[in-house]
């Protein structure tokens, strides 16, 4: 454990900013799972709002600086052409 004062309030504020990229995360992986249950399921309309869901979490992701450019829109494209697959 760190000594100096802000030492010890860049730990803390670390910590934080890490459980709260972790909790983003795995709400931006429970959607992505969303949209692939949603077109095993094969119900075009839920895998549609589903989608809508997870590519804005994509983008978010994005902004937050927790995922680069590249992997969203990597994401985005594999989502939407499962997605387009459904009639």
């Amino acid at each position: 454990m760190a000594n100096m004062k802000q030492q010890i309030k860049r730990y803390k504020n670390d910590n934080e900013k890490r459980l709260a990229n972790n909790a983003f995360k795995s709400s931006l992986k429970t959607a992505i799972k969303n949209v692939l249950v949603a077109v095993e399921e094969g119900n075009k309309d839920k895998a549609t709002e589903a989608y809508n869901i997870a590519s804005s979490k994509l983008d978010a992701s994005i902004t937050k600086g927790i995922h680069h450019r590249n992997y969203a829109s990597r994401q985005k494209s594999r989502l939407s052409k499962l997605v387009n697959t459904l009639n």
